[in-house]
């Protein structure tokens, strides 16, 4: 079995580059004891602000053996987003890399299950399920787990050899496979990211978010006004925010993304601060057809806009 095992881990890691995945790494399903006990710490200091579906399903969202039966191996993917491409107005509100071109739900999930399929008709039957943000998955924690980088002082994973932009995705299933071990931290002295953050939402120590201060969580999860306390504090994001990963020194290692439907509307970049201060929601609805942006709705982007003043 432990050859059929190296023999199938290899095919499966093999198919996944060929689909464009920049990494992969596979881990042992089971509860993941000390990442639950970090989340109802999380929890309990309400560093997930209103987003109330973190702690739902919580004991799902700490063992996949819960959420997939019979559940044996899950294979963690990384999937590269940068982009070195800039907005030509400097004073234009930024908008996060990730969220410039379709979103990235819609294109994992078919390589997901081109993968699934793959294994499932090529090498041996299985059953299982695939997740990119869409289920109670500890994604970061089983790609740390499975040796794709580790958790950096910003709280996102770093890959020693290219950096952090990436979306990350999971194939949980009942086939054993071989198993990567993770990988040590990097960080080291480094405080970039600390330093940088604008609302001061990352522990001073690092390696902790509080995610009602993160400008992400601002512009996009939350529904009701933003606090008056974080005026002049937004670095002028109006969805999302790069900046912990702009000043990452691994991101140095960072490579272009070569996926055509991340390309964002070819006027996206070239929107003046005016041309935002003036959006219309037929202009919305032509920069961000089938964008993540479409989370927040034209007037919550509308929203962000005016926050910036």
């Amino acid at each position: 079995m432990s050859l059929d095992k190296a023999i199938f881990t290899r095919k499966i890691k093999d198919k996944a580059i060929e689909l464009g995945f920049a990494g992969v790494g596979i881990s042992k399903a089971e509860r993941l004891d000390l990442a639950a006990e970090r989340l109802q710490n999380w929890l309990d200091k309400g560093f997930h602000g209103e987003m109330g579906y973190m702690a739902n399903h919580f004991e799902k969202r700490v063992d996949p053996t819960l959420l997939v039966d019979g559940a044996k191996s899950v294979i963690s993917l990384m999937y590269n987003y940068h982009s070195e491409d800039k907005q030509i107005d400097k004073s234009a509100p930024k908008i996060s890399k990730y969220a410039r071109g379709k979103d990235y739900h819609f294109i994992l999930k078919d390589r997901l299950k081109t993968l699934f399929n793959f294994i499932h008709e090529e090498i041996t039957p299985i059953t299982g399920r695939v997740f990119t943000d869409s289920a109670p998955v500890l994604e970061r924690d089983w790609a740390v787990r499975s040796g794709l980088g580790w958790r950096g002082k910003h709280t996102l994973m770093v890959n020693p050899k290219k950096g952090s932009y990436f979306f990350l995705a999971e194939l949980i299933i009942d086939l054993e496979l071989e198993y990567d071990s993770a990988m040590k931290d990097y960080c080291g002295t480094c405080t970039r990211c600390i330093d940088v953050c604008p609302t001061d939402a990352i522990d001073p120590n690092g390696y902790e978010m509080d995610g009602s201060k993160c400008i992400s969580y601002l512009t996009i999860e939350l529904k009701g006004d933003i606090p008056t306390k974080f005026e002049g504090k937004m670095d002028n994001w109006m969805f999302g925010c790069d900046a912990c990963q702009d000043v990452c020194p691994w991101n140095r290692f960072s490579t272009p993304h070569q996926e055509p439907e991340f390309l964002p509307h070819p006027d996206l970049l070239k929107m003046t601060k005016d041309d935002w201060n003036n959006l219309t929601q037929e202009r919305f609805s032509e920069l961000f057809k089938k964008s993540p942006v479409k989370r927040t709705k034209y007037s919550g982007l509308k929203r962000n806009i005016e926050f910036l003043g």
